[in-house]
């Protein structure tokens, strides 16, 4: 998770305007989440239920979040947009550390922990990994299912977000997407391969550090 939060925070700090470094990194995710969530399958990672459960509500958050964001101006939401970010981060360090309680995937909200992180993660430019996957593991689903199921799903949501930005604002915004498409690419099948090996604990609380400390300064 983070790859989009961390990927909008560093355009956001070349200056690339809110919606559209949101919409480059959503298109980049298409690819990205299309490699990951493959690799999750390959080492069986991923629950068929939980993805059912999550995907249509974050696919009709999505769209909305990529809708108002594309119509609302970027100097003005840029430092709620870095302060969501900086949340985020925060919001990871604490799951890190709080008390996991085992959980079925017929846990009832895991429908609506989906709708509000796809929304969010349109409007902040990333959020769906921290917030859908912090949750469900915080709220004691099995880390391995939840990371891989998360990672299969969010393929779907960032396709109808890339969707919503690209007739919102056009194809010749999002040209720059290349470079993170390739990058994205080659490293997302390596996630998938340590997750099953290396503890989550650890991993959540480096990336909110990260997070944190890069999204800080753009609020001011």
């Amino acid at each position: 998770m983070a790859f989009g939060v961390l990927s909008t925070t560093s355009l956001l700090a070349f200056g690339v305007p809110p919606a559209t470094a949101s919409a480059v990194t959503h298109v980049t995710e298409i690819f990205t989440t299309a490699a990951s969530g493959t690799s999750h399958i390959v080492h069986r990672n991923v629950n068929w239920r939980l993805v059912a459960r999550l995907a249509p509500a974050g696919m009709i958050g999505g769209a909305a979040g990529a809708f108002i964001l594309s119509n609302v101006d970027g100097k003005f939401i840029e430092p709620f947009v870095s302060a969501y970010l900086a949340g985020i981060g925060f919001y990871i360090l604490f799951k890190a550390i709080g008390p996991l309680w085992p959980r079925e995937v017929k846990d009832r909200i895991v429908p609506w922990i989906g709708a509000g992180g796809g929304l969010l993660d349109a409007m902040g430019g990333g959020g769906w990994g921290p917030i859908v996957t912090g949750s469900l593991i915080g709220r004691g689903h099995a880390p391995r299912q939840v990371i891989g199921s998360t990672n299969l799903t969010e393929f779907l949501v960032t396709s109808v977000i890339s969707a919503t930005f690209i007739l919102s604002l056009g194809w010749s915004e999002l040209s720059s997407a290349s470079g993170l498409i390739l990058g994205g690419v080659i490293a997302a099948p390596l996630g998938g391969f340590l997750v099953s090996r290396i503890p989550t604990r650890p991993l959540m609380i480096g990336v909110g550090i990260i997070i944190v400390v890069t999204s800080i300064p753009r609020i001011f």
